[in-house]
């Protein structure tokens, strides 16, 4: 039976925006095509304040996150703030969001950022450590609030320590090569199991200030160390979902492929190593 087109408003080269859409205000069209499965993104070249950071993701492809998982004035969480491209996307797009940074240096980023930007939504930054977010969610008489969507961007581990070409160019130029010196700060745990856990954990505290049914995406990588993988992607993944009454569903992932980054040369005439050029998007949700 034929869909009766009082039920889609015409959007033009858009495509037919469904009025009984529950998720999102995307067409049919824009719906589809976020889902394939991989996705090349190639974020404007970032300036001097977003470079002081080791490990910034870029707002525009958080932007295309959020747009998909709310709709305007939902709230968005980034447990792991950094230099505030997530708090920046969900101004830009018209939703509430907080985020929760632990370094201060960085937090002082956000916020300046933020600064320069006039959002109408609601845009908090809080100072702290998101294995207490729900402390620090009541402090600041947010405990009421179900986030409708999270996105964030742990550290991936121990990637920021390794003497690699990258972290050589970035100290020279005496900008940061990690995240902290902060012991609170799960990306100067040592050990890989216990890496694991402790960011479980925050994802715990997650979990609790989550809508039911809300979506969280994790942007992470798997981490080459000591002529080893370690699958962090595949671990963070598998951890989530072993959390008793606080489990997580893992729905899928999107890859974003990096194919503008230069290629290094890697073990020639030696041994495999892979110049890994993609990030994983991996993508939960809370179901019952």
């Amino acid at each position: 039976m034929a869909k009766s087109k009082k039920n889609y408003i015409d959007l033009g080269k858009k495509g037919r925006l469904n009025k009984n859409n529950k998720l999102n205000s995307l067409t049919g069209k824009e719906w589809i095509k976020f889902t394939k499965s991989w996705f090349i993104h190639r974020p404007a070249r970032r300036n001097n304040r977003e470079i002081l950071h080791p490990a910034k993701f870029p707002e525009s492809l958080v932007k295309e996150f959020i747009e998909f998982f709310t709709r305007e004035n939902e709230w968005v969480l980034d447990p792991f703030l950094g230099s505030g491209s997530t708090l920046l996307a969900a101004g830009e797009t018209n939703r509430n969001a907080v985020g929760v940074e632990l370094t201060k240096k960085f937090f002082k980023i956000a916020n300046d950022r933020l600064k320069e930007k006039n959002c109408k939504s609601n845009i908090l930054s809080l100072q702290g450590d998101s294995k207490e977010l729900s402390t620090i969610l009541k402090k600041n008489k947010l405990n009421e609030i179900k986030f409708d969507y999270v996105i964030t961007s742990p550290p991936y581990w121990n990637q920021l320590e390794r003497n690699n070409l990258r972290q050589k160019n970035r100290s020279e130029k005496d900008l940061a090569t990690k995240y902290s010196v902060n012991k609170k700060d799960i990306g100067n745990i040592k050990n890989y199991e216990k890496f694991i856990e402790e960011q479980a954990k925050i994802f715990d505290e997650v979990f609790e200030c989550t809508k039911e049914d809300g979506y969280l995406t994790i942007i992470t990588n798997n981490v080459y160390y000591k002529s080893k993988l370690f699958p962090l992607a595949f671990d963070t993944a598998i951890s989530l979902t072993k959390r008793g009454d606080k489990s997580w569903v893992l729905k899928d992932e999107k890859i974003w492929l990096q194919d503008d980054k230069p290629l290094i040369a890697l073990g020639v005439n030696n041994a495999w190593v892979s110049n890994r050029h993609h990030q994983y998007c991996l993508i939960f949700r809370k179901e019952k």
